[in-house]
């Protein structure tokens, strides 16, 4: 029965063991982050298409946009990883409690998952490989080294980063400048700082201890609602005027205004009840909005 008993022990260490690692793995590359551009750049694709992309399209899309989205998730977490011990919400990262005993060759690793997909696809698709490299570029070199501690505006450059995902997913189409994508491009661009001020208003005491200027540090939660507000309708146009299309139409816009609405609902609410538990909720709800939208533009696109 002791026997047993260890074995189950053994096997269960085994397990955890297991899980620690794909969830520092997960954590090192971001892959939450990751998943929401990927989403976002297979809506481009759709779109582009205006049919179902073929496998081939969407392989290559799924990795190549990964491997170079998790090459930056992993370079950004290097370059803040003191700023990240600063902060309850990232302070258990790996880099930050030394999981990772000899974490020197993260940035020459990470630098190679963006390079290398952007220099493969060069010859055969110029424009995607070109759309892979600025989200990196974007997110790593300007966002990450040169705004977030310069401008409370750091974070609405950064959304620059969703939108290159997104024409990565048209240009593997080859339609990179498709309208549809151009404006869920946008739509990218605008969701990008509502989505992140919500969060930053859940943790900006920890901006606060850690220096960073972002807008709700320098703003009372009030205030920072109605910077959120202006993006959350500019999100919202963009994601109703998608509704013209002739392969999205009523199915699209019906459910997308009620989304739309609650949404704006909620970001109200955040004015008048200036409190973080509103902003959490402004924040999941950002979040299920866009995976929402992406979600209708292909069904829509397969099924209606």
């Amino acid at each position: 029965m002791s026997e047993t008993v260890s074995a189950v022990d053994r096997n269960a260490g085994k397990d955890m063991s297991k899980f620690s690692k794909w969830r520092l793995v997960s954590v090192l590359f971001k892959t939450r982050v990751v998943v929401l551009l990927l989403l976002s750049a297979i809506g481009g694709a759709f779109l582009a298409k205006s049919s179902v992309p073929s496998l081939q399209d969407l392989v290559v899309l799924i990795m190549a946009g990964g491997l170079s989205a998790s090459g930056a998730g992993a370079l950004n977490e290097y370059i803040e990883r003191e700023s990240d011990a600063l902060m309850s919400r990232t302070r258990l990262r790996p880099l930050v409690v030394g999981t990772i005993q000899h974490p020197g060759w993260v940035p020459y690793v990470s630098i190679l998952m963006i390079i290398v997909p952007c220099l493969a696809m060069l010859p055969s698709n110029a424009p995607m490989a070109l759309f892979l490299f600025l989200g990196a570029f974007i997110y790593v070199g300007i966002y990450t080294l040169w705004l977030k501690s310069r401008t409370i505006l750091n974070i609405i450059v950064g959304g620059a980063a969703g939108s290159a995902a997104v024409l990565s997913g048209s240009a593997v189409i080859g339609v990179w400048n498709d309208p549809g994508a151009i404006v869920m491009a946008a739509l990218l661009f605008s969701w990008t700082p509502m989505h992140f001020w919500s969060l930053a208003i859940v943790c900006r005491d920890d901006y606060r201890m850690s220096n960073t200027p972002m807008l709700p540090v320098q703003l009372n939660i009030r205030q920072s609602g109605y910077w959120i507000l202006l993006h959350t309708i500019t999100t919202g146009l963009a994601a109703l005027s998608l509704g013209v299309l002739p392969e999205l139409g009523w199915f699209y816009f019906v459910p997308v205004l009620a989304m739309t609405l609650m949404l704006v609902v909620q970001n109200a609410r955040l004015i008048v009840y200036p409190e973080v538990i509103e902003a959490r909720k402004m924040f999941h709800g950002s979040n299920i909005y866009l995976a929402a939208i992406i979600l209708l533009i292909c069904v829509n696109i397969t099924f209606v």
